[in-house]
């Protein structure tokens, strides 16, 4: 029986979802004091860790490449949730930040689902240097929407390149995991 691409990202969600709640409760939501500009450059952070290593500088530090793809999708989660909590609170209880994290995901999921209908599942003959490269220029633009305070003329908010971002990163994670894609 084949997996099927809704299975794979399952599996892929649920261990990110898992490294996530593990750390929250090592850790609590101390993410919440991120303004978007520090998601924005955590998410930079990691991607271009990826990509160094995808041009050939070796790490000196033990973690991978996987690990920092998880990391992508669980920041761009947090981005998410950082645009959509309205209250002040940093302390959030781990209920909260489970069905927010499942709500955000679900969205991910199905903006996957629609565009793998239109496009006929491109991204799986992707390299993953384009991907890395794909996810850093969201980044960018984020960090440009900021700059013009939130506003766009022409283009999808900070909440769509997240999305993006995340599911970027999940079909990474996908395609090593299938081994067609060594970078």
């Amino acid at each position: 029986m084949q997996i099927t691409t809704d299975q794979q990202y399952d599996k892929v969600i649920h261990d990110c979802r898992n490294i996530f709640l593990k750390k929250t409760k090592d850790y609590g939501t101390a993410w919440r004091v991120y303004r978007m500009i520090s998601v924005a450059d955590q998410l930079y952070i990691k991607a271009k860790r990826i990509r160094n290593i995808q041009e050939g500088i070796i790490p000196q530090i033990g973690d991978g490449i996987l690990g920092e793809y998880f990391a992508i999708v669980n920041y761009a989660v947090i981005g998410l949730m950082q645009l959509n909590i309205t209250h002040d609170e940093w302390d959030l209880p781990l209920e909260e930040v489970t069905e927010l994290y499942d709500e955000f995901t679900a969205k991910a999921k199905e903006l996957m689902d629609k565009k793998n209908h239109d496009y006929g599942e491109a991204w799986r003959d992707m390299d993953l240097k384009s991907l890395i490269d794909l996810i850093l220029t969201k980044i960018l633009r984020i960090k440009q929407i900021i700059n013009n305070d939130g506003k766009t003329v022409a283009s999808e908010g900070i909440d769509s390149n997240l999305y993006d971002i995340l599911n970027y990163a999940v079909f990474a994670l996908i395609l090593k995991d299938e081994n067609k894609n060594p970078n």
